[in-house]
């Protein structure tokens, strides 16, 4: 019986060694891409980081960013150092689903024979960039929705599956909301970050300004493949998760609810709070960010850190509140004090 239990232990050191060897080459390897990203996006650090761990724990990202904050070149810049094949969709009040998806055409052989051919639109790709998103129609963001959450759409009543891996990077512009169409919760829940991209500092733009205006420009070199991405995502959710990083996800997400917390704030301010999808984010969002920092288990600081990201587009004030001058991330923040000091 001890010989038996001293196998097993070896074996499972071995195990051990061999999973942290490879989360340890990841590692290298995601900050060689992440280097590579920010030589071309300067000034917004924590937008890559955040991006990056969107796409390696197999999500979608929402950017919310006034204009000209390279949003569009983001996209462009992770399609070509990730080795993904990317689109770009400009969505308007009057795209049609078909616009997206694609249709089928009817066609005639040289028999006289006639039959549909569908022809795909710019969703069969690995990195789609929805552009301005929330000014396409709810029919059209519905059609996207599907696609976003089972990777595959429906025409004329077939299926047809979407390229892996998959991924929707959509913009949002916070200030112009004229002719808008304001994203559905279901639609928002889609997303598993809300990346807000801020003003780059006076460094940052001084160098952005030099960089983009000059005759040699150095464009983005390619670092990864499709499917070195898909390999990292599944070592993503071999990354093991301790009980205490647990507690903390569910105590957050449970206590932004004003059904079940316990917060008075909450119950006073917030109309609906963040489902389960929310605690699922956020585990998988903690592993990533061990793994993009080459740690082999995530702590309660990957939680607090990646709590408003998360959680703001899965929750949202009453008028009061709102009229009140409050705010979400506030919100969010004093939650996340709650669980640094228990």
């Amino acid at each position: 019986m001890s010989a038996t239990k001293s196998s097993a232990g070896v074996a499972s050191a071995e195990t051990g060694d061999a999973l942290l060897a490879a989360i340890e080459q990841a590692a290298a390897r995601i900050q060689t891409a992440h280097d590579a990203i920010a030589k071309v996006i300067v000034g917004q650090r924590n937008v890559i980081e955040e991006s990056l761990i969107t796409l390696l724990a197999g999500g979608h990202v929402l950017l919310v960013g006034v204009p000209g904050l390279a949003k569009t070149r983001l996209v462009q810049t992770l399609g070509t150092v990730l080795g993904l094949d990317d689109k770009r969709v400009q969505f308007t009040p009057d795209l049609m689903p078909a616009d997206i998806l694609g249709s089928e055409v009817l066609e005639q052989d040289q028999d006289g024979k006639r039959f549909f051919r569908f022809i795909t639109g710019p969703v069969f790709c690995q990195l789609l960039m929805a552009d301005e998103i929330n000014r396409a129609s709810p029919r059209t963001q519905s059609a996207l929705l599907q696609a976003m959450q089972e990777h595959r759409v429906s025409i004329g009543g077939s299926y047809h599956d979407l390229p892996r891996p998959f991924h929707v990077l959509a913009t949002q512009n916070p200030i112009e909301q004229e002719g808008t169409y304001p994203l559905p919760e279901a639609q928002l829940d889609r997303f598993l970050m809300q990346v807000d991209v801020g003003y780059p500092d006076l460094a940052a733009e001084r160098e952005i300004v030099l960089m983009t205006t000059g005759a040699d420009e150095q464009p983005p070199k390619r670092v990864f493949t499709g499917e070195e991405l898909m390999a990292a995502q599944r070592m993503v959710r071999q990354i093991p998760v301790g009980d205490s990083v647990v507690n903390a996800i569910l105590t957050l997400v449970r206590a932004g609810r004003p059904e079940t917390t316990d917060v008075p704030e909450v119950r006073e301010q917030v109309v609906w709070g963040p489902g389960p999808r929310a605690s699922q984010a956020l585990m998988l969002a903690t592993r990533a960010r061990a793994l993009l920092q080459g740690r082999l288990a995530p702590s309660v600081d990957d939680v607090i850190a990646l709590a408003r990201p998360v959680l703001q587009h899965r929750m949202a004030l009453n008028f009061a509140a709102r009229a009140d001058g409050r705010t979400l991330p506030a919100l969010i923040e004093r939650l996340c004090a709650r669980i640094d000091a228990a």
